[in-house]
């Protein structure tokens, strides 16, 4: 990536010192009351496409990227609420740019919630072209355009008109004023990220991008005088990769979201522990919170490229006084790789990203 060959010794009390900085802006941002919205995954770090399309070829160590999430909510309950995605990006046109290159990617959406089987996909494609700045920083900037369509079954809902006194007939006229059932439209987001590697052991990244920029329009309706646009979202996170010896790495992050009069901050940290030595199998874990929701507790593990996550979210909201609500499961799967061994050798040396 045009990173100065330079052999940095590690200074403990300097990393101590980023450590501290990160956690006292992350908790600058924990007065925000916050709220939840639209698709979300706690392990927004494991989801990097969905988060900013910038995402798309950030990849400092590697030359692609595949990855997949699913997220069950509230499994208890008889109508359960199902996220999942895959992904893939990679790096492209390196040869064509000095110091920076060209990602491409693509992303799958899908979500089902609710007794009627309100069923949301969505596809995009995206591009990003990342521009180094000077030996210690990069600058992203990338969108993409997608298709995206959702879907009912309005015969598995009863309505108030349907009601004949004694019990609710499925045959009857609803009343309501369905203009369709299943519905498409065009999305496209864009985003802007930054990243800032001071020396071999500190590697911080940032970025803010909106989403619905074109605020589609999406209803199942046809009533006039209502406005069926799809408020734009806006989302910032910063995250940070720091060594702390040739045994620990730490990644402490934050994630902000705010879509009409919705919010959602979720901040905390996971560490990476050497288990094998050369790093090849690591043990990971951590915790976050999501502001007025949930307390995240992850575990995961590491082989090679290949990277496993779990995450549970105990519900610390009023939603947990009911016996029902008690959470969330996610899963993330995330593989890493090269094109050819002299890639990776070039990615290794080049790599700005602290790693044992």
């Amino acid at each position: 990536m045009g990173r100065k060959d330079i052999d940095i010794k590690f200074a403990p009390l300097q990393v101590t010192n980023h450590i501290r900085l990160v956690f006292f802006t992350l908790l600058a941002f924990a007065s925000l009351v916050t709220r939840g919205q639209d698709l979300h995954f706690s392990q927004f770090f494991n989801s990097p496409l969905s988060t900013n399309p910038a995402n798309t070829g950030f990849l400092p160590e590697h030359d692609y990227r595949l990855g997949a999430n699913f997220r069950q909510q509230w499994a208890s309950i008889p109508v359960q609420f199902k996220t999942m995605s895959i992904f893939g990006d990679a790096q492209v046109l390196r040869d064509y740019f000095e110091t920076g290159w060209v990602g491409v990617g693509g992303l799958v959406l899908r979500d089902v919630a609710g007794s009627g089987n309100l069923t949301s996909t969505k596809v995009y494609g995206s591009a990003a072209y990342h521009q180094m700045l000077g030996g210690t920083g990069l600058l992203s900037a990338g969108f993409n355009i997608g298709w995206s369509n959702k879907r009912v079954d309005i015969t598995k809902f009863t309505f108030d008109n349907q009601w004949n006194g004694k019990f609710f007939d499925a045959g009857a006229p609803s009343g309501e004023n369905f203009a369709a059932n299943n519905i498409n439209y065009l999305d496209v987001q864009v985003g802007l990220n930054y990243a800032y590697f001071p020396t071999d052991n500190v590697y911080m990244h940032a970025g803010v991008s909106v989403h619905h920029v074109n605020t589609p329009k999406e209803t199942f309706f046809n009533t006039p005088g209502y406005d069926y646009h799809i408020a734009r979202r806006y989302i910032a996170f910063a995250d940070a990769v720091l060594k702390v010896n040739d045994r620990v790495i730490v990644s402490p992050g934050a994630y902000f979201t705010t879509q009409a009069n919705a919010r959602e901050l979720t901040l905390g940290m996971h560490a990476n522990y050497n288990l094998s030595g050369d790093g090849e199998t690591q043990l990971l874990g951590g915790l976050y919170y999501r502001g007025g929701d949930a307390l995240i507790p992850m575990l995961g593990f590491q082989w090679k490229s290949v990277r496993l996550m779990f995450a549970y979210d105990a519900t610390t909201s009023a939603l947990s006084n009911y016996n029902n609500i008690r959470g969330a499961s996610e899963f993330a799967l995330l593989h890493h790789g090269y094109y050819n061994e002299a890639n990776q050798n070039m990615r290794q040396m080049q790599c700005p990203v602290p790693r044992f």
